[in-house]
C-alpha cells in the first residue's frame, strides 16, 4: 500500500450505519423539544417543548416522510433511513446556525432579532443546498429534478413561518383565509416579525445556492472524468450508500473502472485416513480489499465457510491493484477453488519444515509430494503488500528444481502503520523483491532434495473474545502443525490486517513444543471498517495474544494424527481494480477530499457574502 492508497483507506474512518428512520426521527423530535425549551420563554416548560417540536421537529418529520416518496417518483433511490438521517442533519445545521446567531445578537445590541431572522433564512437556504448536493449524488438527478425533493424541508419550514409569523396577513384579504392561514398569536413572539419580502429573499438565496452547488460539482467532477472516465458523483453515491446502509453501490463504481485479470487459485487440503478433510489452505492471488465487505474485503470468511475442514485463508502476494471489484467475484474465486479441490491427488509423504534467509526475506515451507507450501516474511523489517509480478516470479523460482504447484504466502506480519511515502510495498526491481526471488529458489531446491517421511497434522482454532474494532476478524486465530520425522512446523494464521513490529518474534520466542513457527495474517479488511490502520497487537495486549497462540499450538500438537495431503492450482478470470487504477483512484479521491474541502469553503464564503449583500440592499 502506498501513501496515497493509505489515505484512501483512511476514508474508512467515516464508515457508520444509518439508524432506522424511526430512531432518527425520535432523536430529531427530542432535540426539537429541547431547543424549544431553551429558545422560548412561556410560563410552562411543556408548552415551550411543544412549540419546539411543532416549529422545528414538524418540518423534519414531513421531510423524512415526503422526500423519499417524491424522490422515487422521479426515479431516484433515496431510502426512508437515509432521508430521515438527512433531515435530522439539516435540523441540527439549522439549530446550530440559530444558536450562534442568538449568542451574537445578545452581545451585539445593534443586530437584534432581525439578524436572527436573516440567519434563519440563510440556514433554510443552506439546508436546501446541502440536500440538493446529497440528492444529486445519491439519486443521480439533474439539478432541476433534484431541487424538487431537496426543497421539501425548506419549503415546509417556510410555509410554517409564513403562517405563524403573521407574514400571510399582508397578502390575505379574505377574513376566513386569514383566520386559518395567519396565526401569529399561537406562537412565541420570537417567531413573529417576518414579512412576505423575506420569503422572496429566501427564494433568491436558494437559487444562488443551487447554482453554487452545480458549479461546485462541475469543478470537482472534472478530474474524475479526465483521469478515470467516471463521475465523482458515482463515487460519492456509492460511498454514501456504503457508509450509511452498507449497500453495494460502491461496487458498481469499482466495476466501471475495473479490468479483467487471470489469477492462480491454489488449494492445499489435508485429510484423515478415512477421507474426512482436516484442514484446507486456500490462496487466490488477489488482495482482500479495499475496505469492509466491499469487493473481496470479506474473502477470508467466505473461504472458511466453503471448506469442509478447518480453513486457512492466508494473504497472497498481491496488492490493491488486485482488489476484487464486487463480492460477486468472490463466487468465481470459490468456484475455482472447488475445482482445484476436486482435482487433488493425495500423498502421505512430506518433507520436514525448512527455513532459509536471503537478505531481508525469510522463507519457511515444506513439500507435500511434488508440491510445496512457502511462507515469506520480511520481519523484523516492516513491509506491506508484495506485488503480483514479484509473487509470480518467486513461484517460478521455487519450481525451478522440480516442484510443481507452489502455494506462496505473504505472511504480512510486520508493519509500522500508514506514515511516510513508502509503506513497504514490495515492487519489481527492489532489493526486497530479489531477496524473495533468491530465497524462493534456495528453498525450492532444498525441498526438492529433502528427505520425506510420514505426514501427521494437528489443528486448533479459537474465535477469540476480540472483535474487528480490536483488529481481529471473525476467523479468530488458527494453528496448523505438521510433523514429519519427529520435526514439527507450526503455521499460525491470525484473521487480521498486518501486525505490530516485533510481535511475530515474541510469539516465536514464547511458543514451545514445535521446532519452527511462522505467523501469518489474512489481511482481512473487515477490521478496516473501524480505521485504515488497525493492526494486530495495536489495540490488544500482546501478552494475551502470545498466551492464546501458545495454548493453541499445544492443542494442535495434541491433535496430531497421520494424514495425507494434496495440492492443486487452477486459474480464475475475475475483474479487479487493475494496474495503476488503484493509485489513480486514490490520488483522485485524496485530491477531491483535500481540495474539495478548500473549494467548498471558498464557495460557502462567496455565497454567504452574496447573502449579506442581499440583506444589506433590501
Amino acid at each position: 500500500m502506498t501513501a496515497t492508497q493509505g489515505n484512501l483507506a483512511s476514508l474508512s474512518r467515516f464508515i457508520f450505519r444509518a439508524p432506522t428512520w424511526y430512531t432518527s426521527l425520535a432523536f430529531a423530535l427530542v432535540i426539537a423539544a429541547m431547543t424549544g425549551i431553551v429558545a422560548f420563554d412561556s410560563r410552562f416548560i411543556l408548552d415551550d417543548a411543544w412549540q419546539g417540536v411543532f416549529l422545528i421537529g414538524l418540518p423534519t418529520s414531513i421531510a423524512s416522510a415526503v422526500t423519499p416518496w417524491v424522490d422515487r417518483q422521479l426515479g431516484g433511490q433515496l431510502t426512508p433511513n437515509r432521508a430521515t438521517l438527512l433531515a435530522v442533519i439539516c435540523e441540527l445545521i439549522t439549530i446550530a446556525m440559530l444558536t450562534i446567531a442568538g449568542v451574537i445578537a445578545i452581545f451585539t445590541v445593534r443586530l437584534g432579532q432581525n439578524f436572527v431572522f436573516d440567519v434563519l433564512l440563510v440556514a433554510l437556504a443552506s439546508i436546501f443546498a446541502f440536500r440538493l448536493l446529497i440528492l444529486m449524488a445519491v439519486s443521480r438527478h439533474s439539478l432541476l429534478k433534484a431541487a424538487i425533493p431537496a426543497s421539501v424541508q425548506t419549503v415546509t419550514a417556510a410555509v410554517l413561518l409564513a403562517i405563524y409569523s403573521g407574514a400571510t396577513a399582508f397578502i390575505l384579504e379574505d377574513p376566513m383565509l386569514r383566520e386559518y392561514l395567519s396565526r401569529p398569536e399561537e406562537v412565541p413572539p420570537q417567531v413573529q416579525g417576518f414579512i412576505p419580502q423575506d420569503f422572496i429573499i429566501l427564494a433568491v438565496i436558494c437559487v444562488i445556492y443551487a447554482l453554487a452547488v452545480w458549479l461546485f460539482l462541475v469543478v470537482i467532477d472534472q478530474p474524475w472524468r479526465s483521469s478515470l472516465g467516471v463521475s465523482a458523483l458515482d463515487f460519492l453515491r456509492g460511498f454514501i450508500g456504503h457508509i450509511a446502509e452498507g449497500t453495494r453501490e460502491l461496487e458498481e463504481f469499482f466495476e466501471d473502472i475495473g479490468e479483467e485479470a487471470v489469477v492462480p487459485v491454489t488449494v492445499l487440503s489435508v485429510r484423515r485416513s478415512g477421507g474426512e478433510e482436516k484442514a484446507r489452505f486456500v490462496l487466490p492471488m488477489i488482495h482482500p480489499g479495499p475496505m469492509g465487505e466491499i469487493g473481496g474485503g470479506n474473502l477470508p470468511r467466505r473461504v472458511a465457510e466453503s471448506a469442509e475442514g478447518l480453513a486457512f485463508p492466508p494473504h497472497a502476494t498481491a496488492g490493491h491493484d488486485f482488489n476484487l471489484v464486487t463480492e460477486r467475484e468472490v463466487d468465481t474465486i470459490l468456484s475455482t477453488a472447488e475445482t482445484a479441490y476436486q482435482n487433488l491427488e493425495y500423498d502421505d509423504q512430506a518433507t520436514a519444515g525448512t527455513r532459509v534467509t536471503e537478505g531481508e526475506a525469510t522463507l519457511t515451507g515444506q513439500a507435500f509430494g511434488d508440491d510445496a507450501l512457502v511462507v515469506n516474511t520480511y520481519a523484523p523489517g516492516c513491509a506491506d503488500d508484495v506485488e503480483y509480478a514479484v509473487g509470480l516470479s518467486a513461484m517460478s523460482e521455487a519450481r525451478a528444481d522440480g516442484l510443481e504447484d507452489v502455494l506462496l504466502v505473504d505472511a504480512h506480519n510486520s508493519n509500522d502503520g500508514l506514515e511516510g511515502d513508502d509503506l513497504g510495498h514490495v515492487v519489481p526491481g527492489s532489493q526486497r523483491s530479489f531477496d524473495m526471488l533468491h530465497g524462493a529458489g534456495q528453498l525450492g531446491s532444498l525441498l526438492t532434495d529433502a528427505e520425506t517421511g510420514r505426514l501427521s497434522c494437528g489443528v486448533a482454532w479459537d474465535e477469540t473474545p476480540w472483535e474487528p474494532k480490536d483488529g481481529i476478524g471473525p476467523l479468530g486465530i488458527r494453528v496448523c502443525v505438521f510433523e514429519v520425522n519427529d520435526q514439527r512446523t507450526a503455521y499460525v494464521l491470525i484473521d487480521g490486517n498486518n501486525m505490530e513490529p516485533g510481535l511475530r518474534q515474541r510469539i516465536i520466542d514464547a511458543t514451545e513444543g514445535v521446532d519452527i513457527v511462522e505467523v501469518m495474517t489474512s489481511d482481512t479488511h473487515i477490521v478496516n471498517t473501524v480505521e485504515a490502520e488497525n493492526q494486530v497487537g495495536q489495540a490488544i495486549s500482546e501478552k494475551e495474544i502470545v498466551a492464546l497462540i501458545g495454548d493453541l499450538v499445544d492443542r494442535a500438537v495434541a491433535d496430531l494424527e497421520p494424514v495425507e495431503a494434496g495440492m492443486a492450482s487452477e486459474q480464475a478470470t475475475v475483474t479487479v481494480f487493475g494496474n495503476d487504477r488503484t493509485e489513480t483512484l486514490a490520488s483522485t479521491a485524496n485530491a477531491m477530499v483535500s481540495m474539495g474541502g478548500a473549494l467548498a469553503g471558498a464557495f460557502i464564503l462567496i455565497v454567504m457574502t452574496i447573502s449579506v449583500l442581499i440583506f444589506l440592499l433590501t
